[in-house]
């Protein structure tokens, strides 16, 4: 990305895209559990549009191994840095925090740490078991990093048996090096491959409106597909602060649906898309 494209003025955001403020009983309840518990969540770290309607329905996606990432990607409000050692009690508190919210289902996902030998993979694993322990009826999704390539931290996931798992591709090839920094196009596809040829539902998550093209956006549906992924999420880019990547443009409703309705004929058991669609929004609805 070239620098002068950050200083050009953000494009004014248009009327599809205005959201609700968060409000309500159920809402407070959930930021009340969060808050007790310590416990981190993408739906505050990411500043995600949709945090008033999934928490006034009493869900949240629960974000594990801490609240600072290794990685900087130019899309990604999450703070990047050095983490704090891995909290070995951390599976305990998010698993009590779902019993007590009385989710039917959970989000889990992490930031990265490759910082770790393990890549967080460990805690991902206990995560899990912790919540099938007091929690049996719960389903969940888990939203896992790459885990920079290592898969034996990848089969560590697959050995718990998460009811789906996503992994987002986040954006098409060309794009790739300028909007996750640390990540590959051609691992994040790896993923999806792998979990698939061990039996996982798998799922994916594109952003628009970052200078891709139509062509380019039709070649990582079809990609993703080609990977056996079941499920596939597309949504609006929103640049979090001035510092992350500028919007290069608003995609229009009407866009979102043609290309779900081509996702849909290329295979996608389900296809969420849309402008405010992120990769955990209706995630109850992808368990099959």
């Amino acid at each position: 990305m070239e620098t002068e494209n950050l200083q050009e003025p953000r494009i004014k955001k248009p009327d599809w895209l205005r959201v609700k403020l968060p409000i309500g009983e159920e809402f407070l309840k959930v930021r009340g559990i969060v808050s007790k518990h310590k416990l981190h969540t993408i739906c505050e770290s990411g500043n995600c549009p949709n945090m008033g309607e999934c928490w006034g329905a009493g869900t949240a996606t629960f974000m594990i191994l801490g609240n600072i990432c290794t990685r900087s990607c130019g899309f990604c409000a999450v703070a990047t840095g050095k983490p704090k050692p891995a909290d070995w009690d951390e599976p305990k508190r998010v698993a009590n925090s779902v019993k007590l919210m009385g989710v039917k289902h959970c989000v889990i996902t992490s930031v990265d740490r490759d910082d770790l030998k393990d890549g967080g993979s460990i805690i991902w694993a206990e995560t899990i078991k912790e919540i099938r322990a007091i929690s049996p009826e719960t389903k969940f999704e888990c939203l896992i990093p790459d885990f920079a390539g290592n898969w034996e931290n990848l089969q560590r996931i697959i050995d718990v048996k998460p009811d789906i798992v996503s992994h987002n591709i986040e954006t098409v090839r060309r794009l790739t090096a300028q909007v996750r920094i640390q990540a590959k196009y051609d691992r994040s596809l790896e993923v999806i491959k792998r979990l698939n040829a061990a039996g996982v539902k798998t799922k994916s998550g594109l952003m628009l409106g970052l200078g891709e093209t139509e062509e380019e956006i039709l070649e990582t549906i079809n990609d993703l597909r080609s990977a056996n992924c079941d499920v596939m999420t597309i949504g609006q880019y929103l640049q979090p602060t001035p510092k992350h990547l500028p919007v290069a443009r608003f995609v229009h409703p009407d866009e979102f649906k043609k290309y779900k309705e081509i996702a849909l004929e290329k295979g996608f058991r389900f296809v969420e898309s849309g402008p405010l669609v992120r990769s955990s929004y209706h995630a109850e609805k992808h368990i099959f």
